[in-house]
């Protein structure tokens, strides 16, 4: 994958490394009740990506959206490889951290969580997010 300079950087709740597509959403997304853990896909009916597959992309969006149950499904889906490659959100957010945190304790699967500026970013850009030199995350947008 050829990418561009550093497009911008951002903090991790949870260090990795992803590639993938964005898939890019305006409103928070609960996993607890709107995501399918066994096939990735958005089942709020309330959600405007209602129908569409976040495994193996990057989801960008301001923030979850509770419930804490939210952490449960998002270790699931990790563990079942239905999940995003990553997550880029606006906010921190402590319960999807914790889901991925425990996906990666039980089952030694890392997804990265990144709080980023995610403005600019759309739908079906190309999105590296990489540990950079010290630490933090870098996130590449592919030519």
């Amino acid at each position: 994958m050829t990418v561009a300079t550093v497009d911008r950087r951002g903090t991790f709740q949870l260090a990795g490394e992803a590639d993938g597509l964005a898939l890019v959403f305006s409103q928070p997304l609960s996993f607890w009740g709107g995501i399918d853990a066994e096939t990735g896909e958005i089942i709020d009916h309330s959600h405007p990506g209602l129908g569409q597959i976040v495994a193996g992309r990057i989801l960008v969006m301001p923030s979850g959206r509770g419930s804490s149950s939210s952490s449960s499904v998002l270790a699931e889906a990790i563990r079942r490889g239905t999940a995003p490659a990553g997550i880029l959100l606006q906010r921190p957010d402590p319960i999807l951290a914790v889901g991925a945190i425990v996906a990666e304790f039980l089952y030694d699967i890392h997804m990265p969580l990144v709080v980023c500026d995610i403005a600019g970013i759309v739908s079906g850009d190309r999105i590296a997010v990489r540990v950079g030199e010290e630490g933090e995350a870098v996130l590449h947008k592919a030519q």
